[in-house]
């Protein structure tokens, strides 16, 4: 399966990039990030360490564990929006080596920077809810994302019960994608380009310090059965919480799921006015989500400049709206996140119900 093209790039998109362009010089800014960025990384990881270190060389009561397993999730997911995300990107430093070193903090989590990259940044960001070719939009045969998608009988319930799917995407990623992904060189519609032999050697040396530092070290200081509930408590709410501030941004009521022309393999728009109508913004107001969430409620901003750091989006977001409205494009928003869950559980529902 070929992947789709784009229309040719419309007024608008170049002149959004001259404005933002402009922004970036007027302000003498440079659009990677700074200072607050790092220190707040550094936080985050040095928080995960903390909790990680004392729950399997300190072991307290079994009720603090279970709420420190929760937090240390909250901090891998934190990490993972905060640090890694705009490092994948290239938007965490103007320094190679930095944003190289912040993307393979994914890698201590379980996952692989490489393989991230081609599902994210080259799938995702390309194809945006395009059935087949956004492997984001695979959760399949437990969830019907997309209206192309085959639908399943259990699938008149996924509103009720997606929470339990999120609850191990987490473990399937780490566990089971990551290494298919290795075996078929592909994600989706997208070829893997040809791994070196050091990226082939990362691949293997991270999932093996990854199974000795959460795996093998817990289960010989705490012992089996408490490592085990304590790793399904910690992988089920990081599958949770990164599940939901992502879907929020595209499987919702209101984006669209475009298919490409059969004769020409294009899609209807230009790659700008596809991601406007393919991606959402949530609770932009709420600073403290913001800042949790390394400004994934900003998924327009973020998917129209994916190398601008996350720590710009607020003030960007003001040049984007007002040149959508200009233009006449949509620009999608819910003012709360618990409009934006409403919507996904209606998207949701709708297509459980929809043949």
């Amino acid at each position: 399966m070929r992947p789709p093209r784009f229309n040719q790039a419309t007024s608008f998109h170049a002149e959004l990039k001259k404005r933002i362009k402009s922004h970036f010089a007027e302000n003498n800014l440079k659009p990677t990030g700074n200072r607050s960025l790092y220190i707040k990384a550094l936080l985050f990881v040095v928080s995960f360490v903390a909790v990680y270190i004392h729950l399997v060389f300190f072991t307290p009561h079994w009720a603090v564990a279970l709420l420190e397993a929760v937090l240390m999730a909250a901090l891998a997911a934190g990490i993972g929006f905060n640090v890694m995300h705009d490092g994948a990107h290239g938007s965490f430093s103007t320094k190679t080596w930095i944003n190289e070193l912040a993307g393979i903090s994914i890698n201590f989590l379980g996952a692989n920077v490489f393989m991230w990259k081609t599902k994210h940044n080259v799938a995702h960001h390309s194809f945006t809810n395009v059935a087949e070719h956004d492997d984001d939009m695979n959760a399949r045969p437990l969830l019907r994302l997309c209206p192309t998608q085959k639908r399943y009988a259990i699938h008149k319930y996924q509103h009720i019960y997606f929470l339990l799917v999120y609850a191990i995407l987490y473990l399937y990623w780490v566990f089971v994608t990551d290494y298919k992904k290795y075996i078929l060189r592909r994600v989706g519609s997208i070829l893997i380009k040809p791994m070196t032999w050091k990226e082939h050697f990362s691949f293997w040396a991270y999932k093996v310090v990854y199974s000795l530092l959460f795996i093998a070290l817990p289960i010989y200081t705490l012992g089996f059965s408490y490592w085990l509930v304590g790793f399904l408590v910690f992988g089920v709410a990081t599958g949770i919480f990164l599940s939901v501030v992502f879907q929020l941004a595209h499987s919702l009521e209101e984006t669209v799921f475009p298919l490409p022309d059969d004769a020409t393999n294009k899609l209807a728009d230009d790659w700008a006015v596809h991601q406007l109508r393919t991606t959402a913004n949530f609770a932009t107001k709420n600073k403290v989500l913001s800042w949790l969430v390394g400004g994934l409620n900003f998924q327009v901003e973020h998917h129209l400049f994916p190398h601008i750091s996350h720590i710009h989006y607020g003030d960007i977001s003001k040049i984007v709206k007002a040149t959508c409205a200009e233009f006449g494009i949509p620009y999608l928003e819910h003012p709360k996140m618990r409009l934006a869950f409403a919507s996904h559980v209606g998207h949701l529902k709708n297509l459980g119900s929809m043949v």
